[in-house]
């Protein structure tokens, strides 16, 4: 029995850029940065002070929803519901328009409520445990974001959530894939969502030394592949899609913009924080998708990288694509959007399978934004300078992340 195919039939996005698809995708091919000062809190005494933030950010402006219930759900999870409703109602579905029983939500996050935690945190000491809100643990947990979606569409089908670092939402939507493929449910609402540009998650990476200290030009602090890349830049936001069994969609008459055809995952097995200098893992990850789209590696015309910025994991997914595709990565478009916006850890991967989409639909590939000199070992087309228009039959998306998660999608044109 041959597995069903699984169509992409919506997709919004929330950015440090945007919120328009359309829009935001125009601004990457164009060479636009979204990063910028902090303005959600004072900095000053910060190593790093800026990030890729949403100004202005009100759910209500996106959303019908009482002011109430904004209490009751960080922010990370206005993110995810304000995309999952933009991505359902470009899918054409409007309230009882399908199978609740057959519908599901699966999304990712890295770290969930940290706004929350935070807060939460400070009125314990300063107040007392009993001052502590009733709605702290089902504001952060990471299923608050699935589980606030599913309530707010009255999905009842499969439903869970998805923590894997910056990997998240790539296995959120390779789960997603898998649910609809083997008839578990015909539609699945699936992505990421983050919400980490905070005291904490700043503070907490810039300790790590992960993040670019380039305090002083933060549009070209992040710099994927370049040779004076420092470190990426935390951002925020969310990106979701609705996947459908293909002929659901067509049944109904969906607009079907792209198709999920290929799922990897591998452990790198090795370091916490450090991926495999080699990029075995992470190759193996990518072969396993291909394997599982049931295409060659000659067949792939753009990848949209990982490519945070920092200088181990750039170089180990260089040469991970090299191992995988030998000659052939020297004809692939290979290159990374988070020069434009950041990384939004675990909602990375969402955002970019929309890019992919749009590479797709549009026959264009984004560039490398401040790609200037190839680091050591970063030896592919990164498309430096412009957007580049090409035909793209397959893109392969990559994420990878602490813990050695890696995940890679591959999509098609349908």
């Amino acid at each position: 029995m041959s597995r069903r195919r699984v169509a992409v039939t919506g997709m919004s996005v929330l950015t440090a850029l945007g919120s328009d698809v359309t829009d935001v995708w125009s601004r990457i091919c164009n060479g636009e940065s979204g990063i910028s000062p902090i303005e959600r809190f004072d900095c000053s005494e910060f190593r790093v002070r800026f990030a890729g933030e949403i100004k202005g950010f009100d759910a209500l402006s996106h959303l019908q929803i009482d002011r109430k219930f904004l209490r009751r759900i960080d922010r990370f999870v206005e993110f995810a519901l304000v995309t999952s409703d933009k991505a359902i109602r470009q899918s054409g579905f409007l309230e009882g328009d399908w199978d609740p029983f057959r519908a599901g939500v699966v999304i990712g996050s890295g770290i969930g409520g940290l706004d929350e935690i935070e807060y939460q945190h400070t009125r314990l000491f300063d107040r007392g445990p009993e001052r502590i809100s009733a709605f702290m643990i089902p504001k952060l947990i990471i299923n608050a974001a699935s589980g606030n979606v599913a309530v707010h569409w009255g999905i009842r089908g499969p439903s869970s959530s998805v923590a894997t670092a910056c990997a998240s939402a790539v296995h959120a939507i390779g789960n997603a894939t898998r649910i609809i493929q083997g008839g578990y449910a015909d539609i699945v609402v699936t992505g990421g969502t983050e919400s980490p540009v905070t005291p904490m998650g700043v503070g907490g990476f810039a300790r790590a030394n992960a993040l670019s200290l380039r305090n002083d030009d933060p549009q070209r602090a992040s710099r994927p592949f370049d040779a004076d890349r420092d470190g990426f830049v935390i951002s925020e936001g969310a990106g979701m899609l609705v996947l459908e069994d293909m002929e659901h969609a067509r049944a109904r008459g969906a607009d079907i913009l792209a198709e999920i055809v290929g799922f990897g995952m591998s452990t790198d097995g090795l370091h916490m924080t450090q991926p495999d200098e080699t990029g075995s893992g992470a190759a193996r990850a990518m072969k396993a998708a291909l394997d599982d789209a049931g295409i060659t590696e000659d067949q792939v015309d753009y990848i949209n990288a990982h490519g945070t910025s920092t200088p181990l994991g750039d170089r180990a997914e260089t040469l991970a694509i090299r191992s995988v595709f030998g000659s052939h990565a020297d004809s692939l478009a290979v290159s990374s959007t988070k020069g434009h916006f950041g990384h939004l850890l675990g909602a990375s991967g969402g955002i970019e399978t929309v890019f992919c989409v749009q590479a797709i639909q549009n026959g264009v590939v984004p560039p490398t934004l401040n790609f200037e000199n190839p680091g050591v070992d970063c030896d592919l087309d990164y498309v430096p300078g412009a957007a580049r228009d090409l035909k793209v039959r397959y893109t392969l998306k990559n994420s990878f992340a602490f813990g050695g998660h890696n995940a890679c999608l591959v999509l098609g044109s349908v």
